[in-house]
């Protein structure tokens, strides 16, 4: 029973966003941490998370089950009724928005709620299935974990969270056109309009390329308005140099389409939680002085 209940969260989702709220809570943290407010902000955050994605699995049912690498999702397989999926996702989103509201500020409940909305709301319920600007859309949901992290430290939106709202943005751009390259024939089974199918695979390999570079030039940002030091721009140049001739390689004529773009995602995973590390353990102990918006 547990098990189901476990898995209509998508799990590896949770962790992976786990690491990015880490580390925009620990950069405006820059070393004095209230681990009180971290371990609720994580925990809120990874329910509300949850509840998503629980909500998102009862909305796909019908495309996952066309997709070969959602067939098994417990609401598709019938272990788990929507109705069941639905109440849980319902139950997380209340706790988690509960425990951020209260612990936490304002302007992190606030974005947590905006994130929410995007992708349950209009990503999901619209784009998603109806326009090649869906991967778009989607991906300001997916920058929103950093930017809830930083904002429960500060309880301010500033430089420091735009810049980590636009980088992590601009990551979910090639990182989800590299899956759908090497899951083409499941989005193409469920009419899904994402880049590669809607428009072809090679305007997908340049706009991988495009938003990398893109990336890269966001990343050092931080660096360059004095969020965080000499070795993060290190590993951001290192690592997104890298990322960017790993991309650059799909056009090699003799290139194997499905195994570069794996290596593509791979990757992707690799670069943004070395960068979360890293800008959690290289801050800058003065906070520069740049545009504040408070809520």
């Amino acid at each position: 029973m547990f098990r189901r209940y476990l898995q209509v969260t998508k799990p590896g989702i949770i962790m992976g966003n786990l690491i990015s709220v880490a580390g925009g809570f620990l950069l405006a943290s820059r070393g004095d941490i209230d681990w009180w407010l971290m371990m609720v902000t994580l925990i809120g955050l990874s329910l509300v998370v949850a509840s998503g994605c629980a909500i998102n699995n009862c909305i796909d049912r019908d495309i996952d089950a066309k997709m070969q690498r959602t067939q098994s999702r417990v609401t598709v397989t019938g272990e788990m009724s929507l109705k069941a999926a639905f109440a849980h996702g319902v139950v997380l989103g209340v706790t988690g928005f509960t425990l951020l509201s209260y612990y936490t500020t304002p302007v992190a409940t606030f974005f947590a709620a905006i994130g929410y909305v995007v992708y349950v709301g209009l990503y999901s319920l619209y784009m998603k299935r109806r326009s090649v600007y869906g991967t778009l859309v989607g991906s300001l949901s997916g920058a929103v974990p950093p930017v809830v992290g930083y904002c429960a430290v500060t309880g301010q939106f500033d430089g420091g969270a735009a810049i980590l709202l636009a980088m992590f943005s601009l990551w979910q751009m090639p990182h989800s056109y590299a899956i759908a390259i090497f899951r083409f024939r499941d989005y193409e089974a469920a009419n899904i309009p994402v880049l590669p199918v809607a428009e072809g695979i090679a305007k997908a390999k340049l706009h991988i390329v495009l938003y990398i570079a893109v990336f890269a030039l966001v990343t050092l940002l931080l660096p360059i308005s004095g969020y965080t030091g000499v070795a993060f721009m290190a590993v951001a140049c290192t690592t997104s140099f890298w990322w960017l001739i790993m991309a650059l390689r799909g056009y090699r004529r003799d290139v194997d389409l499905n195994g570069w773009a794996r290596q593509v995602f791979a990757f992707s995973i690799v670069n943004i939680t070395v960068l979360s590390i890293a800008m959690a353990v290289d801050y800058h102990a003065v906070p520069p002085q740049l545009l504040v918006f408070n809520f």
